[in-house]
C-alpha cells in the first residue's frame, strides 16, 4: 500500500488575487511562482466571506459562516464545531496550526471565552503551557498581530525570547502593554528581519513536519502567514526592495459609484455619514473615508510588496524542506488567502460590504506532482468551502455529511472541467442592518442586501472592471431573474446532511 498523503495548506491574509509574480511582473515572489510552475494556478477562486475570522472558520469546518456559528469578526467559532483536523486526526494524521488563527474575539463573555484576548497576548507562561489540541489541530504554535501591532505575544512572543530578544515589546504597538492602542508604524520597521513573524510561521511549519516525522504519521499542517495585511510596515531590505515611483495603485472611474448602493460613494468622502448602517458599538469595517493621498498611495502598496516578497521568500524555506525531507513528491501542497484586499480600485483601500472582485476573488496555486498537472491554469470556479473536502477526498478519508463544500479533487487532477456553477459568499457585521450575499457564476455576480431595495448586478465578461452596476437596469431583467433561481437552487442544495437516514421513522 501507498504511503498516505501529506496535505500542507499555506495562507496569506487579505491578498489580492492579482499579486503574484506569475501574474504580476512587478512583483518577485519565486517560491510561489515555483508552486504555479510545478502545479495549477486557479484564476477564479473565490472567499465565502471576505473578513477573517469567519472565513478562516469555513477554512477548517467546510461550512458557511451562516452554520458554523462565527458570522463575524468578534463571534467565536465554538471548539465544539467539528473540524476537518477533527478527521484527519481520528485517520491517524499529526495535525498543526502555525501562525494566525483568529477563531476568537478580543474580548471574553460568559458565554464566549476567548484565549485570544490583550490580557492573554503576552501572558507568556500560558502559551508555553499551552500548545493544543485546540480546534482539531493537534499542536498549535500562534501569533495574532500584523505588522507592529499591540497584539504581538502567543507562541511567537516565546520565539521572541528564544531568539535572545529579550525586549522585543518595544517594537510593537504599545510597548510593553497591549492593552495600550498606539499608532502603528508605517513603511520600514526596525524589528530585525530575521525577528519577523513570517520567520517564525516558517520555524514553526518545519518543525511541525519533523515532530510528524518522528511520529511516523502523516501531516495536515497549516501554515497561516499574518502578511500582506496592513499596517503597511515591514523590515529592511523589503521596506525599500520596490520604488513607489514604479507602483500603479487602481483607480477610481469618474461617475462608476452613482450606480452602486450608497455605502459605496460615501467612502469618497472626507466626512461620510454611514449612520443609516449602525447597529452595534463595534462598527463595521471599511465604513468611513477611502481617501488616500497619491503619494501615500504608492507608498503603501510598495511596501504590500515588500510583504509579500518576504513572505515568499519563508515559504521557500518551507518548500525546501519538503525536497530535503523527500516529501515533495507525496505532499498536496495549496496556497491561497482568507479574502482579498482593495488597493486603490473603486477608490477603495479597506475591506468591507463591498463585493467587487478585488475582496472576494483569490490567489489560489495547488501542487501535487503526478496527480496535479504541472503549468495550467484553470478558470474552473473554486471556493475556500471546497478545501476540507477535497484535502480529505486527495487522502481517501470519507467526507462528513455536514460539510458544505464540494470536492475539488476531479478538476486538479485533470478528470474533470469544473466542479460547481457558482458561489455563495456571505456578509453579515451587524445582526440585522448590514447583511448581504452575493451570488457569482461563470459570467455573472449578483449581490442582495437584506431589507434594502438595492442591489449589485455586474456582467463580468462585458465588465470585467465592475464598473457598471446592472442591478436596476431593465435589459438585464431577464438576466437577473434567472440568476435569482438558480441562486434559490444554490441555497436550497448547500444545506448540509450530517446524519444519513437509516430507518424509514
Amino acid at each position: 500500500m501507498s504511503k498516505r498523503p501529506n496535505v500542507l495548506l499555506i495562507t496569506s491574509d487579505q491578498h489580492h488575487f492579482s499579486c503574484l509574480g506569475s501574474v504580476n511582473a512587478t512583483l518577485q515572489t519565486p517560491a510561489l511562482d515555483r508552486l504555479a510552475a510545478e502545479g495549477m494556478r486557479f484564476e477564479r477562486a473565490y472567499c465565502n466571506n471576505p473578513v477573517c475570522s469567519p472565513s478562516r472558520s469555513t477554512l477548517i469546518t467546510g461550512q458557511y459562516p451562516s452554520w458554523h456559528g462565527c458570522w463575524t469578526i468578534g463571534v467565536k467559532l465554538g471548539e465544539d464545531v467539528p473540524t476537518v483536523g477533527d478527521v484527519f486526526r481520528e485517520n491517524g494524521y499529526f495535525t498543526a496550526l502555525l501562525g494566525k488563527a483568529h477563531f476568537q474575539p478580543l474580548r471574553s463573555e460568559e458565554n464566549q471565552v476567548s484565549l485570544e484576548t490583550p490580557d492573554k497576548f503576552r501572558d507568556l507562561a500560558f502559551w508555553r503551557g499551552f500548545t493544543g489540541p485546540w480546534y482539531g489541530f493537534d499542536w498549535v504554535q500562534i501569533n495574532r498581530n500584523h505588522g507592529d501591532e499591540a497584539w504581538a505575544g502567543q507562541h511567537y512572543g516565546l520565539w521572541l525570547e528564544e531568539k535572545g530578544c529579550d525586549s522585543w515589546e518595544d517594537y510593537f504597538a504599545g510597548g510593553g502593554s497591549p492593552k495600550e492602542k498606539l499608532k502603528p508604524r508605517q513603511g520600514a520597521w526596525d524589528l530585525p528581519e530575521e525577528l519577523h513573524y513570517s520567520v517564525f510561521v516558517a520555524d514553526k511549519t518545519i518543525e511541525a513536519i519533523d515532530k510528524a516525522q518522528q511520529d511516523d504519521k502523516p501531516f495536515f499542517a497549516w501554515a497561516s502567514f499574518a502578511d500582506p495585511h496592513p499596517p503597511y510596515v515591514v523590515p529592511e531590505p523589503w521596506a525599500s526592495l520596490y520604488d513607489p515611483d514604479d507602483m500603479t495603485p487602481g483607480t477610481l472611474t469618474p461617475g462608476e459609484h452613482d450606480r452602486t448602493p450608497p455605502h459605496f460613494g460615501e467612502t469618497q468622502k472626507a466626512a461620510p455619514d454611514f449612520s443609516h448602517w449602525q447597529e452595534s458599538g463595534y462598527g463595521n469595517h471599511g465604513f468611513h473615508s477611502h481617501l488616500v493621498p497619491e503619494a501615500q498611495q504608492k507608498k503603501d502598496l510598495a511596501i504590500y510588496y515588500g510583504m509579500i516578497s518576504l513572505m515568499d521568500r519563508e515559504i521557500g524555506r518551507i518548500l525546501d524542506e519538503l525536497d530535503k525531507r523527500g516529501l515533495a513528491d507525496n505532499t498536496l501542497v495549496v496556497f491561497s488567502t482568507d479574502h482579498g484586499h482593495f488597493l486603490g480600485q473603486h477608490g477603495l483601500w479597506y475591506k468591507g460590504a463591498f463585493h467587487y472582485e478585488d475582496l472576494l476573488r483569490l490567489p489560489f496555486l495547488a501542487r501535487w506532482p503526478g496527480k496535479i498537472p504541472a503549468g495550467e491554469v484553470s478558470s474552473a470556479l473554486q471556493a475556500l468551502i471546497d478545501l476540507p473536502e477535497t484535502f480529505l477526498d486527495a487522502c481517501d478519508i470519507p467526507i462528513p455529511g455536514q460539510m458544505q463544500g464540494i470536492s475539488q479533487l476531479p478538476v486538479w487532477t485533470g478528470a474533470q472541467e469544473s466542479a460547481r456553477s457558482s458561489v455563495i459568499t456571505e456578509f453579515r457585521h451587524q445582526p440585522t442592518k448590514l447583511h448581504l450575499r452575493t451570488f457569482i457564476t461563470e459570467r455573472y455576480k449578483l449581490t442582495l442586501y437584506r431589507g434594502e431595495t438595492f442591489g449589485e448586478l455586474f456582467d463580468l465578461e462585458a465588465d470585467p472592471g465592475e464598473l457598471h452596476n446592472r442591478f436596476a437596469d431593465p435589459s438585464y431583467a431577464t438576466v437577473k431573474a434567472q440568476l435569482m433561481e438558480q441562486w434559490l437552487q444554490a441555497e436550497i442544495a448547500r444545506e448540509p446532511t450530517r446524519f444519513a437516514r437509516i430507518a424509514g421513522a
